[in-house]
């Protein structure tokens, strides 16, 4: 392969993983913050409905679960491509 090739490669790798976890973090926003509030109310987690709680704390959590798998598969596609530090 030529260095534009594996550039391009990379690039590509790089712009998928970003966009999966992107329409992840869209679902997470979106469907379960908003869409999915009513239903989740009547689940009661301590005295907070679990909508509220999946709104404030949850979707958090899983933003968070989302920049560590970000920097350990980035890592991964960096020592694959050969662009590590």
């Amino acid at each position: 392969m030529t260095a534009k090739e594996v550039a391009d490669a990379y690039w590509k790798e790089n712009i998928r993983l970003i966009s999966i976890l992107l329409s992840i973090w869209a679902f997470v926003s979106y469907v379960c913050a908003y869409l999915l509030a009513r239903p989740l109310a009547e689940v009661m987690i301590g005295n907070l409905p679990f909508g509220f709680w999946f709104g404030q704390q949850g979707s958090i959590i899983v933003f968070m679960i989302l920049i560590l798998v970000y920097a350990v598969l980035m890592d991964g596609i960096d020592k694959k491509y050969g662009v590590n530090e």
